[in-house]
């Protein structure tokens, strides 16, 4: 695990290929059996579960719990894991996904942190914070379990929460926030090593539903985002010595920094590669 402070110690390519493999196909089965189960049986109203995105289609929220649950799920059921990643995975997928759940079905206004900063001066929780409290919360739960030092714990729980907030950036359009997660994990999946079948539990779960994703028929909202990106950033942390996970916290605090300050936005997309990337597999634009 990550470097000499990890608390479950370093130990290699857990499981080897055939373990990450039998990881990432748990998550995938598992992702689609959910939503499945979801799609035929929604819990209460299906109006709760609907949104209209940005070309006004509707689209269902099931995305969301199926991969949260399949990652967890995956990761929590790996014997080859030693247990505190295992048990970090697990708890940083469910409590991104709670989370974003919240946020998701609060619905509210308020965009950015010192929009959620301001409702609670005033008095009111609103559901971007009890997200963000919720995922910070899970980064520090995750980080305490992964490593013993505290300055190695603060970087961890930036890592994963940082990671979280990432892949809930990225979910403005259809596809692009689970394409980033299979993106940015399938290189450590393959490279092996510490992390690698941990990462492979969120690959698998935004694998399997990247096609309804991409076809417009659910979207991973708040909920499946953050908790793709959680389990994604403990699998990273799990991975990496205080080197590495002060290199990956400074680069997702610039990449917020970025977005908070207006930098981000879909002019990014608009260049290639990235344009030709973040539109593969996506339905076309009707013609008016």
């Amino acid at each position: 695990m990550a470097g000499r402070t990890g608390r479950a110690g370093r130990h290699g390519d857990e499981g080897g290929g055939r373990g990450r493999l039998l990881v990432l196909l748990a998550a995938a089965g598992a992702a689609r059996a959910v939503y499945a189960a979801l799609d035929r049986v929604p819990p209460g109203e299906p109006a709760l579960w609907e949104r209209r995105n940005g070309r006004g289609r509707v689209v269902t929220l099931y995305q969301g719990p199926a991969v949260a649950v399949a990652a967890a799920t995956a990761v929590a059921a790996a014997p080859q894991l030693p247990p505190p990643v295992r048990a970090a995975a697990a708890l940083a997928a469910v409590a991104g996904a709670g989370a974003g759940v919240a946020d998701d079905m609060a619905g509210g206004t308020e965009r950015g942190l010192r929009a959620h900063l301001a409702a609670l001066r005033r008095g009111r929780v609103t559901g971007g914070a009890v997200r963000l409290a919720g995922v910070g919360a899970a980064g520090l739960a995750a980080g305490c379990l992964l490593h013993r030092n505290t300055p190695d714990r603060l970087l961890a729980a930036a890592v994963v929460a940082g990671t979280a907030g990432a892949a809930d950036l990225l979910d403005a359009r259809p596809g692009r926030a689970a394409k980033a997660v299979v993106a940015a994990g399938l290189p450590t999946v393959l490279r092996g090593g510490p992390g690698a079948a941990a990462a492979a539990a969120p690959v698998g779960a935004a694998a399997a539903l990247l096609p309804d994703d991409l076809g417009e028929r659910t979207t991973p909202g708040t909920g499946g985002a953050l908790a793709l990106g959680a389990a994604l950033g403990t699998a990273w942390a799990a991975g990496s010595g205080r080197t590495g996970l002060a290199v990956r916290a400074a680069a997702l605090l610039a990449l917020h920094a970025a977005a908070g300050r207006g930098l981000y936005g879909e002019g990014w997309w608009a260049r290639q590669p990235l344009r030709t990337l973040d539109r593969a597999g996506r339905a076309a634009r009707p013609s008016s």
